[in-house]
């Protein structure tokens, strides 16, 4: 068989994914083993594996609380906790889930200029970077508590925005929200799905988020990815959010599509967002690329999404203003 015969590679390449697969199920049952769960992975974002043992007993969690907290929740795995678990206040912040949607408001300087900018594209390129802005915020891995059914919340002129949200529904949480200013309305409805993974938990957004630009009077839809919340009782607890977010031009059938990324072995792809935005045919028009804890970066690019000659990768601000 000659040297380069693509299934000589093929079985040598899957010889040592094999090897590489077998060394993680070896590590994972070793920790797991040792703290007595069998099954329950504990995911470093690092990679690293010469600290598993001290890694999976780090936490916000007394060996005591999660003993009994992962006893409770055994019956709960590949289950949606949304509304069925009463949890231990140790784990909240010291907000609510109105306040917390009201975070989005943040880097709302991005929809001032989305309307006052006169390239359709470039609209969405603004839209799109304000909806990735809230998701530096979701490092923080407590989570807020749960408002009662009529509960309300309301900003007013934090930078000329007045917003407001109520809890519509206990059980399933359901909130609706309401922001506004010169510039843009804001309106979301915020549901979620949940499945119960054992040592993570897996979150669906399936509500809507609508913004209008008042000038022309635009509508764009989003669509958020999934988020993943990692060693809920064993281990530093930390957020991921993977797969495609699509920002919609509802108006014009322009859109913005972004993948992203896993976390991958050792860290690699943490953070990292890629995508185009794509005219109503479907050409890509606008690449966009960035890390969605830092900033975004754009470029024109041709029909076959390569960036266009004379044109430079620019930045603008993601935690701070450029």
């Amino acid at each position: 068989m000659a040297p380069n015969d693509p299934k000589q590679t093929g079985g040598f390449f899957a010889s040592i994914a094999n090897s590489l697969s077998n060394f993680g199920t070896t590590m994972t049952k070793s920790v797991n083993g040792l703290l007595g769960y069998e099954g329950l992975e504990v995911v470093n974002p690092e990679g690293g594996t010469e600290d598993a043992e001290e890694e999976a007993r780090r936490g916000r969690w007394k060996q005591e609380d999660s003993d009994s907290y992962w006893k409770m929740m055994q019956k709960y795995i590949g289950s949606d906790v949304t509304s069925m678990v009463t949890l231990p206040v140790l784990i909240f912040d010291p907000m609510s889930m109105l306040q917390k949607m009201a975070e989005l408001m943040e880097y709302s300087y991005l929809l001032d200029l989305a309307d006052e900018c006169e390239d359709p594209y470039m609209r969405l390129v603004y839209t799109t970077s304000w909806a990735i802005s809230v998701y530096s915020a979701y490092q923080r891995t407590w989570k807020p508590f749960n408002p009662i059914l009529g509960e309300t919340y309301e900003m007013v002129n934090h930078g000329g925005i007045t917003f407001i949200a109520e809890q519509v529904s206990h059980h399933p949480p359901m909130s609706a929200g309401h922001a506004e200013n010169d510039h843009f309305t804001y309106d979301i409805s915020s549901k979620v799905k949940t499945k119960f993974l054992g040592n993570s938990i897996d979150i669906y957004p399936l509500g809507r988020t609508r913004v209008t630009l008042k000038r022309d009077g635009v509508v764009f839809d989003l669509v958020p990815p999934l988020t993943k919340v990692n060693n809920l009782i064993f281990g530093r607890t930390w957020v991921d959010s993977l797969g495609e977010m699509i920002m919609t031009n509802l108006t014009t059938g322009d859109k913005a599509v972004l993948y992203f990324q896993p976390c991958g072995w050792f860290g690699t792809g943490r953070y990292e967002i890629d995508g185009y935005v794509y005219n109503a045919a479907e050409e890509p028009k606008i690449l966009m690329t960035g890390k969605w804890n830092e900033s975004m970066n754009y470029q024109p690019c041709d029909s076959e999404g390569e960036p266009l000659p004379g044109t430079e990768l620019k930045e603008f601000g993601g935690k701070t203003k450029s």
